[in-house]
């Protein structure tokens, strides 16, 4: 694999490669596939692109197998209703994540994607640009400040986590001085999501639910009482309604609320850091970025493709389907491998190269169809600005012993980058 800082398939694994996609397990994945998925990945695409998972449960990992089951929403559904069900049973986690837009359908998901986007107009995240510029710029001299006087920073904790929770907390208008606790509460409702899930983590997730709808319950009644612009202030363009009379319900406001920081949180998180990641591994790629700054865009869709934030989604079969020849009933349960498809051969040449100039990048990071992640542009935005300022900032950062890979499926990103800036 070019450039890549893994081992041959059969150095990782002790197998060959036809015999790792064949023994593949989400519930009990192959050795260093946290780490490093992309060698497992390159066997799946090659012999088992839709793999056999369980009962009425396949994999899915080409590029066009996920970009078919994207469009279709009426085969293909995103309701969870069933599995979450079986999942959490009738619990906080439970309520949120089958009311929230990213797990239903039309038509309860095209009202509320209609309603949360015109609360993410165009105008509202231009103006949110200069707020970003100068957080960045803050962090910055918060880290010139440690790097002057000879200190190791945490790529994660000290800039990339940072940023996403306080653009978020500008889009929602939440005082400064109530944010703490957001980040903590998005964390343990994302792992809550996780295909294989411990009696702990379920009663961090359920907790995290209870206590952000109690936080939000004060948060709305403030607001409806001492309403922002609707032009800017995203909780009440989404209290408000829009014009046409469309409103959401207060479970519908509440829940959404949580899923709009959740969905910009974590994976802008590791947008940003595993592309510091990635610039630190491919030094002549941090070069050319240096040379041509404007290279920023098409480097952040590579980093998105190369190093996905989101590795997996679902769907379950509403009527018959087939893929590969193989037929699958109604009620059939499909992983799609985000991961995977992103270093599809049949749509990207050379796909194991990183490459910050790549053009075409037709990567399925944010999802595609209906269901294209509805905050897609504000994650771009915070990760150009953030990258960019970044490096003009540090050209010769360099990472050090001690990082600390997220050892969750579905999200990649790091829990601790140390580096040292000078």
């Amino acid at each position: 694999m070019t450039g890549q800082h893994t081992a041959t398939l059969d150095e990782q694994a002790g197998t060959s490669d036809r015999e790792l996609a064949q023994a593949f397990s989400l519930a009990q994945p192959p050795a260093g596939f946290v780490d490093d998925p992309y060698p497992t990945y390159a066997a799946l695409l090659t012999h088992a692109p839709v793999k056999k998972l369980g009962e009425k449960s396949y994999m899915l990992s080409r590029h066009a197998d996920l970009t078919a089951v994207y469009k279709d929403t009426s085969l293909f559904s995103s309701d969870k209703t069933v599995e979450f069900g079986e999942k959490y049973g009738d619990t906080p986690l439970f309520e949120h994540h089958t009311t929230s837009l990213v797990f239903n359908d039309p038509p309860l998901h095209t009202r509320v994607r209609s309603i949360l986007a015109g609360a993410l107009n165009p105008r509202a995240v231009s103006a949110l640009e200069g707020d970003v510029e100068a957080l960045v710029g803050r962090l910055l001299d918060d880290l010139e400040g440690k790097a002057d006087s000879g200190e190791l920073v945490d790529l994660i904790e000290d800039f990339a986590s940072a940023i996403p929770v306080e653009v978020i907390g500008n889009l929602l208008a939440v005082p400064h001085e109530e944010r703490e606790p957001l980040r903590d509460w998005s964390l343990a409702i994302l792992g809550a999501l996780e295909p294989v899930l411990s009696a702990e983590e379920e009663a961090r997730g359920n907790k995290a639910v209870t206590d952000f709808l109690a936080y939000l319950e004060t948060l709305v009644a403030r607001r409806r009482k001492d309403p922002g612009d609707p032009e800017k202030d995203m909780l009440t363009r989404l209290i408000q309604g829009e014009k046409t009379g469309e409103k959401l319900s207060e479970t519908e406001l509440l829940q959404n609320c949580i899923f709009i920081l959740n969905a910009g949180h974590e994976t802008t998180t590791n947008l940003i850091g595993n592309g510091l990641e990635l610039l630190d591994r491919f030094a002549d790629q941090r070069q050319r970025l240096l040379d041509d700054p404007t290279l920023i865009r098409t480097a952040v869709e590579e980093m998105l493709r190369y190093e996905s934030s989101n590795q997996l989604g679902n769907r379950m079969t509403t009527g018959p389907a087939t893929f590969d020849g193989i037929e699958m009933p109604a009620g059939t349960f499909l992983t799609l491998c985000i991961g995977a498809a992103n270093r599809d051969p049949a749509v990207f040449d050379d796909p194991d190269r990183f490459d910050i100039a790549r053009r075409p990048n037709r990567h399925l990071a944010f999802a595609s169809g209906p269901h294209q992640c509805i905050g897609m542009s504000v994650a771009r935005m915070e990760g150009q600005i953030a990258i960019s300022r970044f490096l003009q900032r540090f050209p010769d950062h360099h990472l050090t012993e001690g990082a600390v890979r997220s050892r969750r499926l579905r999200f990649r990103g790091y829990t601790t980058l140390p580096a040292r800036l000078r």
